[in-house]
């Protein structure tokens, strides 16, 4: 089969079969915190996230959601032909926050004309039954996704990283969402010390029971000024090279039920800050070396390999 010249079936065309049209995804600043760093559950946040909770991409905290919105746009059509994209609520935690706060931001968000859906990055243990109810409401507008950071399914990594909920919120969550209709993503890390391959499959393999819609498989990277550079340093921990890390990419995908669509397979953080591994901030590179594999492996098992994998930021 053939996906508009791709060996694999993206995102991106999966997109364009359900809008009519190229797609791109806008990361916003609602100006979130984290029950993890205001003291509820911990002040230090995960143990891999920047001080800009993971979203050191996304738009300026101090602008409203709209001049965020428009100015993303701006940008993006100053080299591509851009008319609908996802407004994705990036940083932080972002349903923890008062409810009419969040029902102003993502309303504001949703009602943009330009706006053809909602994707919104969450904790498992911050979905109480009033931001239900608003999500509900929202999803009957445009569709909304939801973004889960689960990361792994083992306890003693959980732990290590700081996560701060086990896996029945996880799975608590799921069913409330999917209750509404809304589509669920999952957010895991390829990469965290003490994780084998092994481990890592069985996450893919325990995300196949779930009742969600996507996955992110996203590269560990090391930034500066967090306490996992700390423990990189001192020499406890390893990074993947390029292509351990396209195999174990690879890996996952032959494991992962052909229904669930990939969002992501690899990441990368700001060059000023990244310490390791180097070769991630190449994105393109990584990507092409992927998708190359790709072919080459075009037959698992005797399955034939679509792909399903993209990189949609």
């Amino acid at each position: 089969m053939n996906w508009n010249g791709k060996p694999y079936h993206s995102l991106d065309f999966m997109l364009k079969e359900r809008f009519g049209d190229k797609i791109y995804k806008l990361a916003l600043n609602g100006g979130m915190t984290c029950p993890n760093r205001d003291g509820t559950l911990g002040l230090r946040g995960c143990i891999f996230c920047s001080q800009e909770g993971s979203g050191d991409f996304a738009g300026d905290k101090c602008q409203s959601v709209t001049k965020q919105i428009n100015e993303q746009k701006a940008k993006l059509c100053q080299k591509r032909n851009a008319r609908y994209f996802i407004a994705y609520f990036q940083a932080y935690t972002n349903t923890y926050a008062p409810i009419e706060y969040l029902t102003a931001i993502f309303t504001e968000a949703i009602e943009h004309p330009d706006i053809i859906a909602l994707s919104i990055a969450t904790r498992p243990d911050c979905l109480s039954a009033e931001v239900l109810e608003l999500l509900d409401t929202l999803n009957q507008k445009k569709p909304v996704w939801i973004e889960l950071g689960l990361q792994t399914i083992h306890p003693q990594t959980a732990q290590y990283i700081r996560r701060g909920y086990d896996l029945s919120c996880f799975e608590e969550a799921v069913r409330n969402l999917r209750t509404l209709h809304i589509e669920v993503i999952v957010h895991t890390i390829l990469g965290l010390p003490g994780e084998n391959e092994n481990a890592l499959i069985q996450t893919m393999e325990y995300l196949n029971k779930q009742d969600i819609q996507g996955v992110k498989l996203q590269l560990l990277h090391i930034l500066e000024n967090t306490d996992l550079a700390k423990d990189y340093k001192a020499g406890h921990f390893t990074v993947y090279e390029m292509e351990e890390y396209i195999n174990l990419v690879i890996s996952c995908l032959e494991h992962l039920s052909p229904d669930i669509v990939i969002h992501r397979v690899t990441g990368d953080g700001p060059k000023d800050l990244l310490l390791a591994p180097l070769w991630s901030s190449a994105k393109r590179t990584v990507l092409n070396t992927l998708h190359r594999t790709c072919k080459a492996r075009s037959t698992w098992q005797g399955k034939e390999f679509y792909g399903r994998i993209t990189d949609f930021i």
